[in-house]
């Protein structure tokens, strides 16, 4: 859950970090730079997040053809993980 959570926070930052490298770049070179164009930042960190979120949609295998089977302790102390069987 953690690691879904990063990855998104992570496709959100790509557009202000391509701007902030872009704009560094171009003060070092002398070009005149206007302002952070903060609304269209936020736009296509939205528009990334809702693509990956349509993504994970269609792409997420569905599994109501199966049955769960919970993890379970073993006497031995180790612990199995849960998993899908089929019907």
């Amino acid at each position: 859950m953690l690691s879904l959570v990063l990855s998104r926070v992570a496709l959100a930052a790509v557009p202000f970090l391509l701007w902030f490298l872009w704009a560094a770049w171009a003060r070092r070179t002398g070009r005149p730079m206007g302002s952070t164009p903060w609304p269209w930042l936020i736009a296509a960190a939205g528009a990334l997040i809702s693509l990956s979120l349509m993504a994970t949609a269609v792409f997420h295998t569905d599994n109501r053809a199966e049955r769960y089977v919970p993890g379970e302790v073993r006497p031995d102390g180790r612990v199995t993980e849960g998993h899908f069987e089929p019907k």
